[in-house]
């Protein structure tokens, strides 16, 4: 199963970056405007253990996509993970991990996957799928150290 892991230091105080990723509605603003990311559900100011996040997303011209994530755990201040109950993937597992470090918080972000499709979904992952995502964490990347600082 393919796996993605990405650590960033952000130096900015724990609590505010914490703030900004448990407020669901601040994804869009960490999402690419290429992908045309779109929130469909109605959204509480926190998230919380069993929220369910709909939205839709359009990976390239004229495929959209609809996505249905719920937040599996929450641990205030340390990680929160959400799991796809529907959509493009076979499997989707993301964790958010926050740890404070000297000057700032340290995001760790892992992420278990698999396309699914068979053949055609390793195919498919090794030409598009894992290249695709690795632009929209590397746009993520930048995004937050624009917000909070940091490279």
């Amino acid at each position: 199963m393919p796996r993605l892991l990405y650590t960033q230091f952000i130096p900015a105080d724990p609590a505010a970056v914490w703030e900004f990723f448990a407020t669901p509605r601040n994804l869009d603003e960490l999402t690419p405007p290429e992908v045309k990311f779109q929130i469909l559900s109605e959204l509480p100011a926190r998230m919380y253990a069993g929220q369910l996040i709909a939205y839709r997303i359009s990976p390239a011209a004229g495929i959209w996509l609809n996505w249905l994530t719920e937040i599996r755990h929450v641990r205030e201040g340390a990680y929160f993970v959400d799991e796809q109950r529907a959509g493009p993937y076979r499997f989707w597992y993301h964790e958010h991990h926050f740890a404070p470090a000297p000057g700032g918080v340290t995001m760790t972000d892992r992420v278990h996957y698999e396309v699914g499709w068979g053949p055609f979904g390793w195919l498919a992952d090794r030409l598009w799928v894992r290249a695709q995502l690795e632009r929209i964490f590397a746009y993520r990347r930048q995004r937050v150290a624009a917000l909070f600082g940091g490279a």
